[in-house]
């Protein structure tokens, strides 16, 4: 299999482990920036270069494409995937998972559970919509915030009034949610591979924070999900067209919560705390997927 991986730097540890898991498996592995690489769109005429060179004759493409290019990274991800390269996350999934908001209704709309949230625009109604959650504490959160950054927790309703007042003020995109005090400053990161958790750890926050992710000072164990918590982790993956995803679930007293689907999830914390060669998962999938597309253009090849 020829690979690329997008990835802004070939030394981070995901992308690392993930060309280590390729070259050990005897592929062929190449990292691009995606923001060096640049494209022809005419009719029938997908051309893609890089650094001056044309990219060519690639079996698969895996995105590790950051939020702050989003934008550019998912045009580059969408000319592969015109040029009929396989990739596990597709450009419009990944736009869905980036968006909190559609996200959560498109979750919500296949009944999967996830934190009451309520969105609104204007600020005179700012009462009302946060009468519809409930009292408070609430969680605030930057619509398209990673890794804990833009999400924060309000115990008073002035403060909530406060903190939408000042982000409206900004022109920021922002949901409020209800704080599920049960999880006692925990989640569930579920690594899903293909329709499949291969992985999963528990994050703990720090004392005196609420956010869980390692980013923030956060602890992470091995944990062993429950058939409901792998159920809603391979659905919300399914929901949003992802095949490689990092799920992140709350455990509430009305069964695991859906907070957030990551299309391009970090390696270190999950395969530390598991021990699972997460990595190696995620390039087999991906040359499975590739030996089958072609064994189904070797047939259709015969029958004409």
């Amino acid at each position: 299999m020829k690979l690329a991986i997008l990835s802004r730097n070939g030394k981070l540890y995901s992308t690392r482990r993930l060309v280590e898991a390729a070259r050990a498996r005897g592929h062929s592995v190449r990292v691009l920036d995606p923001l060096r690489c640049y494209m022809k769109i005419a009719p029938d005429e997908f051309d893609l270069h890089y650094k001056g060179k044309v990219l060519a004759d690639y079996d698969a493409v895996l995105p590790r494409i950051g939020a702050s290019i989003t934008r550019y990274g998912t045009a580059v991800l969408r000319q592969f995937e015109m040029m009929n390269v396989f990739t596990p996350n597709g450009s419009d999934a990944i736009l869905r998972a980036r968006d909190k908001l559609r996200c959560h209704q498109l979750l919500a709309k296949q009944g999967i559970g996830l934190p009451t949230t309520v969105f609104g625009d204007n600020p005179d109604d700012t009462t009302d919509l946060l009468a519809m959650l409930g009292k408070p504490p609430h969680v605030i959160k930057l619509n398209e915030g990673t890794q804990g950054a833009g999400v924060m927790l309000t115990e008073r309703i002035s403060a909530s009034r406060s903190v939408t007042e000042a982000l409206r003020g900004l022109y920021a995109t922002f949901l409020v949610q209800e704080f599920i005090a049960e999880a006692s400053g925990s989640d569930l990161r579920c690594f899903v591979v293909g329709g499949k958790v291969v992985a999963a750890m528990k994050r703990k926050a720090r004392p005196g924070e609420f956010r869980s992710n390692l980013h923030r000072g956060g602890s992470a164990t091995k944990a062993t999900l429950t058939v409901a918590e792998t159920d809603t982790a391979i659905r919300a993956a399914k929901v949003m067209g992802l095949n490689v995803a990092g799920v992140d679930l709350l455990r509430a007293r009305r069964g695991p919560l859906v907070l957030e689907v990551n299309s391009s999830p970090g390696l270190e914390g999950i395969e530390t705390a598991t021990g699972v060669d997460v990595a190696g998962q995620v390039v087999d999938y991906m040359a499975q997927r590739v030996a089958r597309r072609r064994r189904d253009a070797s047939m259709k090849e015969l029958k004409h």
